[in-house]
């Protein structure tokens, strides 16, 4: 991961789009929701794109005959290859009820199939705060380094109740990049991001996924 100060600086040299992730990850979202309204879990999809698709199979000797069919063994070794997080990895997924960031536990459920050049992975998470039925959440996947980018391109599927729909907010990259690199040009050389608690790059361009719930 690109460490924040060089990201920073990056940006205040850079034009706009000088910064930019080196991972592309197509993401779906199932949310399940109990009877009383309450978000239960998340099973979040990735679809990696070619490229990191290939360097994975590489590195870990994958189809080397390139037919795309991978040998029990094989699809053994891929499964879970992308859920051994380390302590304290929020699994690139931040949910917001009323400012409050709700707690999620461990990845469970790993799968993952290879077709088509392109690495799919699934992982389930439970919600293990409590909530407020009816108040609307935020679910917003992405890395703070901005080095992966998670476009939500798949499914987001509301499951388990009928009383709440979504929306996607989707930000203006280009006005969001010109804002970050004007407020970091106001920094001082010994000044950090976080001691002027500017937002972090990957936060402030992602999409996030509004859930409303009719609970009357």
């Amino acid at each position: 991961m690109k460490p924040l100060p060089a990201l920073a600086a990056a940006l205040m040299l850079a034009t706009p789009l000088g910064a930019h992730p080196h991972i592309f990850v197509d993401t779906g979202l199932e949310l399940s929701f109990d009877a009383e309204g309450r978000l239960t879990e998340v099973k979040t999809t990735w679809a990696y794109d070619d490229f990191y698709s290939l360097l994975i199979m590489e590195d870990r000797g994958l189809d080397p005959d390139f037919d795309g069919i991978l040998t029990p063994a094989e699809q053994a070794d891929l499964t879970g290859f992308d859920m051994n997080w380390t302590e304290g990895f929020n699994g690139d997924l931040v949910i917001l009820q009323a400012g409050r960031e709700l707690q999620l536990s461990g990845p469970m459920q790993a799968t993952a199939t290879y077709e088509d050049g392109r690495i799919t992975t699934t992982h389930v998470r439970q919600v293990i705060s409590d909530q407020t039925p009816g108040t609307p959440l935020e679910l917003k996947p992405y890395d703070a380094t901005y080095y992966t980018a998670y476009d939500i391109t798949l499914p987001v599927a509301i499951t388990g109740t009928n009383a709440c729909g979504h929306r996607l907010d989707v930000p203006d990259i280009d006005a969001r990049l010109r804002e970050m690199r004007d407020l970091l040009a106001q920094l001082d050389m010994d000044t950090t991001p976080e001691e002027e608690g500017l937002p972090d790059i990957g936060g402030l361009l992602a999409t996030t996924v509004v859930v409303t719930c009719d609970m009357s």
